[in-house]
């Protein structure tokens, strides 16, 4: 492989016609240029230089390769350059908003990495379930449950799925059964994510049929981790995303309810990346969303 030293090496004795002025301009020894010189050629299987006791030159092939190896050298600077610019472009702080559950268990085993890459960003991350005016509260970057449309005015992905499922421990099943249908679901105490009236009721679906039932329970709170921590204790039927599930899944301290029906919820199935418009002219946010995206791939 020919590398950058042995291309400087080839234009600076080029330039001086002399192997002495070219590794005093490298601050290398006349061996170094001589072996890099030597390894080019023998890389290209072309003679470069006519050497005789006083005097260099360049061969017919050594002035044909000459012009490449200029344009091969710009184009290195160029590249440095542009890397120089974006290392300095990558300073400052990016303010960014996720949901409370899913930010604690995906999005913040991203970020140590992502700041060991960058290390002139500061990253600010608000966990919260609360809808945010993003302009107003000045968020860069903000991740959202989200089934809606593409908004106009905002910068849209959808980077991460999810799917809802019911699950409950083993202890609640012995002591009160296990549904069999949506509708059994009316005499079970039900344990959910509750912000608002209308999460009283389940929607579920199975292929093309639909069901909606009124479910109750005696625990309402508003954080899914609280809701898995009751289901773990037996306290009821849980409606939950499936990636706090996954562990006690597979250790068999929780199991899944009617599997065969899939819930509907307000919150749909997707995490929506949102920006402002203009906070995607700001090179470390379009940096960062980049990698969010390749990481949650």
């Amino acid at each position: 492989m020919i590398s950058s030293d042995m291309l400087v090496a080839f234009a600076k004795v080029a330039e001086n016609r002399s192997v002495s002025q070219a590794a005093l301009e490298l601050s290398v020894g006349k061996s170094v240029v001589s072996k890099r010189i030597a390894q080019l050629e023998g890389h290209l299987g072309a003679t470069l230089f006519s050497r005789s006791t006083r005097h260099i030159a360049l061969t017919a092939a050594g002035e044909t390769y000459l012009e490449h190896a200029k344009k091969a050298l710009l184009a290195l600077r160029a590249g440095e350059e542009v890397l120089t610019a974006l290392r300095s472009d990558l300073k400052g702080r990016i303010r960014v908003t996720a949901p409370v559950s899913w930010g604690q268990r995906v999005l913040c085993k991203k970020m140590p990495e992502f700041l060991r890459m960058h290390p002139g960003i500061e990253l600010e991350l608000v966990l919260s379930d609360r809808m945010m005016d993003l302009a107003y509260e000045r968020m860069d970057v903000a991740f959202r449950w989200s089934s809606a449309q593409d908004n106009k005015d905002l910068y849209m992905k959808a980077v991460a799925t999810t799917e809802w499922v019911l699950v409950c421990a083993p202890p609640y099943i012995a002591a009160h059964g296990e549904p069999a249908s949506v509708q059994d679901l009316e005499r079970h105490l039900c344990l959910f994510y509750w912000r608002e009236p209308s999460d009283d009721w389940w929607v579920l679906a199975s292929g093309d049929a639909v069901s909606r039932v009124k479910v109750s329970g005696r625990y309402h709170v508003d954080s899914p981790d609280a809701v898995l921590e009751a289901c773990m204790q037996g306290l009821g039927i849980a409606l939950l995303p499936d990636y706090l599930c996954l562990d006690a899944l597979q250790d068999q301290r929780l199991i899944k309810v009617l599997p065969d029906w899939t819930p509907q919820t307000r919150f749909g199935n997707q995490i929506t990346l949102m920006a402002p418009p203009d906070r995607m002219r700001v090179l470390r946010n379009k940096v960062f969303i980049d990698f969010v995206v390749n990481a949650l791939a």
